[in-house]
């Protein structure tokens, strides 16, 4: 398979672009399920790879779409998110460098059940279903890799829906924020009405909530950008009240 050669719409969304094979090789070592490959195995599964940019907007996918490719990002920030009938966005998950997405939806062949958008300008490896199962029919040792990763997504899915019923606001504000302070670092580029749809509550209440991080200079805003000052704080106050 060439990447010169492929139609873009062959690929979808998105522009084609040439990441070097070094380069490439090493963003697929980073993700989780192909940690444990060898050199000859990463360079094999490179080659099926496709390498396409988005900017900040753009979606990868949307909800509903044929299930035909997963992404690895190589650089870059990649939001999930679900649109309700009323057309509310509510954000489900952020993924970074290293990070794959939408293989939920190509293992169990099903439509993607959710809309992927590039939260910054990014670049992906992305994968062809029919292509990666060929290449898992004589590893099986990644294919347990995947089961691995794909029962952690559960497990966070399901946390972070007994979060949304048990804690209080400031508790789920504050544990949002955290879980954004350790995959993106301290600048984040969320309004308070995003990071409230992460959260599970109004934007009114976000902002609430917010001002009174603000005021306990936990964090600051500046320019419709977030900016974690005490780390320390922000973890205390998302394990909530001291059980006694």
């Amino acid at each position: 398979m060439h990447r010169e050669h492929l139609p873009l719409k062959a690929v979808g969304r998105g522009r084609l672009i040439t990441l070097q094979h070094v380069s490439g090789v090493e963003v697929l070592r980073r993700a989780l399920i192909f940690s444990s490959l060898s050199d000859d195995e990463l360079a094999e599964l490179f080659r099926i790879a496709v390498e396409r940019s988005f900017s900040t907007g753009e979606f990868v996918f949307w909800d509903g779409d044929k299930p035909d490719w997963f992404y690895i990002i190589a650089e870059g920030k990649v939001k999930v998110l679900k649109h309700s009938s009323s057309g509310k966005e509510f954000i489900i998950a952020f993924f970074g460098p290293g990070e794959m997405f939408g293989e939920v939806a190509v293992f169990d062949d099903k439509p993607y059940p959710a809309s992927a958008q590039a939260a910054a300008e990014t670049r992906v490896l992305g994968i062809k279903r029919e292509d990666f199962l060929a290449f898992l029919t004589n590893r099986p040792e990644v294919a347990l890799r995947i089961i691995h990763v794909l029962g952690g997504r559960l497990r966070d899915a399901q946390g972070r829906l007994r979060d949304i019923a048990a804690e209080r606001v400031e508790q789920r504000v504050a544990s949002i924020l955290l879980m954004l302070f350790k995959k993106l670092g301290p600048d984040l580029p969320f309004t308070r009405q995003e990071i409230a749809d992460m959260a599970g509550t109004t934007t009114e209440t976000a902002i609430r909530v917010m001002s009174r991080l603000k005021d306990r200079g936990i964090i600051r805003s500046v320019r419709g950008k977030t900016i974690i000052v005490d780390e320390a704080k922000l973890r205390l106050l998302s394990e909530g009240p001291p059980q006694v």
